[in-house]
C-alpha cells in the first residue's frame, strides 16, 4: 500500500513544538502536543478546548480521528469528552483537543505536552438508501444489555 501523504501546517502558537509524531516504529496513532501559552489548569470536571498548534490538509477519502492518550487517562483521569474525534478532509483550521478532567484534583498542562494522538484512517464511500423494511437478524431490535451483561 503507498503511503497517505498529509500536509500539515505549523502554525505561529506551535512555533518550538514537535510536530505530530510516532513515538514507536509501530505505533498507530501520532502523538499531539499541547500548544497553550502557559501551563494551563484542567480542574475537577471541567471541560477545556487544547489548541495545538497545526492545521492539516487531510486527503479525500481519509480522516484524522484524534483519540486520548492512554497514560493520561490511567494515571490522571484526562480523557476527551468526544472520543474519537474526527478531522474531515475539507477542515483546514487548527487542530483541537477537547479534554476533560474526570479525576478529583486539578491537572494542569503543560506546553509541549502530549495529549492526546491522531490516526489518519480510510473512509469508504457509503452511500444511504431508505427502505421500507430492514433484514431480518438473531439480534434483531435488542439493544443496551441484550445479552446481561
Amino acid at each position: 500500500m503507498p503511503p497517505v501523504i498529509v500536509q500539515i501546517k505549523r502554525l505561529a502558537n506551535g512555533q518550538n513544538l514537535p510536530l505530530p509524531m510516532r513515538m514507536t516504529e509501530h505505533a498507530a496513532g501520532f502523538d499531539i502536543a499541547a500548544a497553550v501559552e502557559a501551563p494551563t489548569v484542567l480542574l475537577p470536571g471541567e471541560i477545556k478546548l487544547i489548541a495545538c498548534g497545526f492545521a492539516l490538509a487531510v486527503p479525500a477519502g481519509f480522516e484524522a480521528q484524534v483519540r486520548p492518550r492512554s497514560g493520561l487517562s490511567s494515571k490522571h483521569g484526562v480523557t476527551m469528552i468526544n472520543a474519537p474525534g474526527t478531522i474531515d478532509a475539507d477542515y483546514r483550521g487548527e487542530v483541537h483537543v477537547p479534554l476533560i478532567n474526570h479525576s478529583k484534583v486539578p491537572f494542569t498542562i503543560e506546553r509541549g505536552m502530549r495529549i492526546a494522538q491522531m490516526l489518519i484512517l480510510p473512509v469508504p464511500d457509503v452511500s444511504l438508501q431508505e427502505v421500507t423494511e430492514l433484514d431480518e437478524t438473531a439480534r434483531g431490535n435488542r439493544g443496551f444489555g441484550h445479552t446481561g451483561n
